[in-house]
C-alpha cells in the first residue's frame, strides 16, 4: 500500500428526489387514437417551429430569456392557447439548456483528451520521465499524433460553436435519425422507422397549475370518476365532444402504482401530465408528474446506529452485505444479477428496477434503515475515453474491455433509480468514498466472508468496507474483533478486542489509535531469498549385520609415526 493515500470525502445522506412520476396505459378506441394523434401532430409542430427560433436566438441572459419566452409565447397562443404556448416555450428552453451543458461537455472532454495525448507525446516512445510514460512504440506515437490533430480540430469546431452561442437540436433524436440511412443495421424496416420517428416527434404535455381545479386545466385527470379530458386548440375545437372544446376519452383513466399518491396530489397541488405513444408495443400511456415537498432527512448519526446495507456496484451483478451498527457482517452476502449487455433502455430500466426491489426487500428483511453506496461515477474515465492512462490499460483488447465494462456498470442510473425506490419505501440512502474499498476488503475481511458463505467474494468484500465507512468505522478489524456471536449480538462486537486491564490501572484506551502505514508488500508472503543448494549424499546402504568371509580388504594407511 502506498504511503500517500489520497485523503477521503467524508459520508453523506443522499437528499430524497425533488418530483414523482407515475405511468400508467390510456386502452383508447380508434376515435380517441385520432384525436389524440391529430393533437400531438399540431402541438409537435408548433414545438418544432418554436424550438428553431429560440436555437437561432443563441445564448442568453435571464432578462434575455424571459423577453424571448414571452415574445414566443404571444405568437404561439393564437396557434394553439396560452396554456398550450407555455408548455412549448418551457420545453424548448429546457431542451436549449441541455443542449448546451452537452456542448459544454464536449469541451472539456476534448481538452482532457488532449492534454493526455501532450503529456504522453513529450516522452520519447518506450521511455519514462518521471511519473509521464511515452507510448510503446513508434508506430503507436505516429497515430496518436494523427489522432491529435482530429481532436485539435473537434475542440476548435466545438470552442467556435460555444462563442457564437449556436447548438445543435434533433427533435426525436439523433440517433434514430442516422439509423434512416442504415435501416438494416438498426433492424427496422422503412415503415417501421418512419412510424417510431412521427411518435417520436408528438407533443401532448400540459404544465400543472397549482390555483386551478384537479391541479391541471389543460389535461385533467378525474381520480373519483376515473376518466380524461383534454382541451383541444382552436383549430381542433370541432374534435371536441365537451362543451367549451374539450374531448373526453371513452376509455376508464387509473393508476394502479401509487394511485392514491396521484389522487392526493390533484386534490391538493398541481400536476404535470404527459401523454405519449409507443409504436413498438401499439400503446398510448399517460405520465403524472409533480413537485415533492421537502420532507425531514435523517441525520447520518441516526442511521449509523442502525443496521444498514451495503452495496458494491459491478458489471453484471450487486453485491451485498447486512452490516450490523459495530461494523460486522450479518448472515451469508447477497448477490442479485443485473446482466444489461445488448438490451433495449426499456428492457435495462426494467431489469434495474426489479434488481433494486430485491436489495430494498433484503434491506427490509433484515431490519435496516438505510442502504450504502459508492458515489461512482468514472467522470475522468469517460470525459478522457481511450486516451486514458495509468493502471487503466489505454490501447488493444484489454483497454476496449474495460471502457466496455466501464460503460456497463449503471453508476449514474442507479444511483437515481436508488434513491427514488428508497424513497417510497422510508430508506435513507447513504454515498460513500470509493477508495480503496476493493483492495482493503480483500485484505481484512474476504477470509472473514468465507467462513460465513462459500460464495462469498471480493466484491462482497468491498461492499462490507463500504458499509464501514458508511456507519463511520476504519475500514481494518480491530484486535481480536470477530464476528458478533448470537448471543451476544445486541452488545459492540468491538468489547471483546480489548485485553484485560490489571486491577489499579485506568480503564479504557490509552490514546487515538492511527494506522501504520507500511508497505503493501511488507503484509504479504516474505520475498524469496536463494538458499545453499544441499549437498549430494549417496543412498545409505543395508545397515543390517551379515556373514562376511574371508579376511578385511588392505587399506593403504600411514603409520603415526611418520
Amino acid at each position: 500500500m502506498s504511503r500517500h493515500l489520497r485523503p477521503f470525502a467524508a459520508p453523506s445522506v443522499v437528499a430524497p428526489p425533488g418530483g414523482a412520476r407515475v405511468r400508467t396505459r390510456l386502452r383508447v378506441d380508434e376515435a380517441d387514437e385520432q384525436v389524440l394523434r391529430a393533437l400531438g401532430e399540431h402541438l409537435g409542430s408548433l414545438a418544432g417551429s418554436d424550438l428553431a427560433v429560440r436555437c437561432r436566438e443563441g445564448r442568453l441572459d435571464a432578462t434575455g430569456q424571459a423577453a424571448s419566452r414571452r415574445d414566443r409565447k404571444r405568437a404561439l397562443t393564437a396557434a394553439s392557447s396560452s396554456r398550450w404556448a407555455g408548455a412549448i416555450t418551457r420545453t424548448s428552453e429546457d431542451a436549449f439548456q441541455l443542449a448546451w451543458r452537452n456542448l459544454d461537455t464536449t469541451q472539456r472532454s476534448l481538452r482532457a483528451r488532449l492534454r493526455r495525448i501532450d503529456q504522453r507525446l513529450t516522452v520519447p516512445a518506450g521511455g519514462r520521465c518521471g511519473g509521464a510514460r511515452g507510448y510503446g512504440t513508434q508506430a503507436e506515437r505516429w497515430e496518436k499524433q494523427r489522432r491529435l490533430q482530429v481532436l485539435e480540430a473537434r475542440l476548435v469546431e466545438v470552442e467556435r460553436r460555444l462563442a457564437e452561442g449556436r447548438v445543435s437540436i434533433c427533435r426525436g433524436g439523433r440517433r434514430l435519425a442516422k439509423s434512416r440511412h442504415n435501416l438494416e443495421a438498426a433492424g427496422r424496416t422503412q415503415q417501421q422507422w418512419h412510424e417510431q420517428w412521427e411518435a417520436k416527434r408528438l407533443f401532448i404535455c400540459a404544465d400543472g397549475e397549482a390555483d386551478k381545479a384537479l391541479g391541471n386545466e389543460t389535461i385533467r385527470f378525474h381520480p373519483d370518476e376515473n376518466f380524461l379530458v383534454v382541451k383541444l386548440p382552436a383549430s381542433l375545437v370541432h374534435l371536441a365532444n365537451r362543451p367549451h372544446g374539450r374531448y373526453r376519452l371513452s376509455c376508464p383513466v387509473a393508476f394502479s402504482y401509487r394511485g392514491e399518491d396521484v389522487a392526493a396530489q390533484a386534490a391538493s397541488g398541481a400536476v404535470r401530465y404527459d401523454i405519449s405513444f409507443d409504436p413498438g408495443r401499439d400503446r398510448w400511456y399517460l405520465d403524472a408528474s409533480w413537485k415533492c415537498g421537502k420532507g425531514q432527512v435523517p441525520t447520518l448519526g441516526e442511521l449509523q446506529g442502525h443496521r444498514v446495507l451495503a452495496v458494491d456496484v459491478n458489471a453484471g451483478h450487486l453485491a451485498a452485505v447486512v452490516v450490523d451498527p459495530s461494523g460486522n457482517p450479518l448472515r451469508a452476502p447477497v448477490t442479485v444479477r443485473l446482466a444489461l449487455d445488448g438490451l433495449a433502455a426499456s428492457t435495462r430500466d426494467g431489469h434495474l428496477r426489479r434488481a433494486l426491489s430485491q436489495l430494498i426487500q433484503t434491506a427490509k428483511d433484515h431490519d435496516c434503515r438505510a442502504l450504502v453506496i459508492e458515489d461512482l461515477d468514472f467522470c475522468d474515465a469517460r470525459e478522457q475515453g481511450r486516451e486514458r492512462h495509468g493502471r487503466r490499460p489505454s490501447r488493444g483488447r484489454r483497454a476496449q474491455s474495460f471502457r466496455r465494462l466501464v460503460a456497463g456498470i449503471p453508476t449514474a442510473r442507479f444511483r437515481d433509480r436508488l434513491v427514488q425506490m428508497s424513497t417510497n419505501t422510508g430508506l435513507a440512502v447513504v454515498a460513500v468514498d470509493p477508495a480503496y474499498t476493493s483492495r482493503w476488503g480483500a485484505e481484512h475481511w474476504l477470509g472473514t466472508l468465507e467462513k460465513i458463505s462459500p460464495a462469498a467474494s471480493g466484491h462482497h468484500a468491498a461492499a462490507l468496507v463500504i458499509g464501514r465507512r458508511g456507519l463511520g468505522q476504519r475500514a481494518r478489524r480491530r484486535e481480536r474483533c470477530d464476528r458478533t456471536r448470537p448471543v451476544d449480538r445486541e452488545r459492540r462486537a468491538a468489547n471483546s478486542a480489548l485485553w484485560p486491564v490489571p486491577a489499579g490501572q485506568p480503564t479504557g484506551l490509552s490514546g487515538q489509535r492511527t494506522r501504520e502505514l507500511r508497505s503493501h508488500k511488507a503484509r504479504g508472503q516474505p520475498h524469496p531469498r536463494q538458499r545453499t543448494q544441499p549437498a549430494e549424499r549417496m543412498p545409505r546402504g543395508d545397515q543390517v549385520a551379515h556373514d562376511r568371509s574371508g579376511p578385511p580388504p588392505r587399506r593403504n594407511s600411514v603409520p603415526l609415526s611418520v
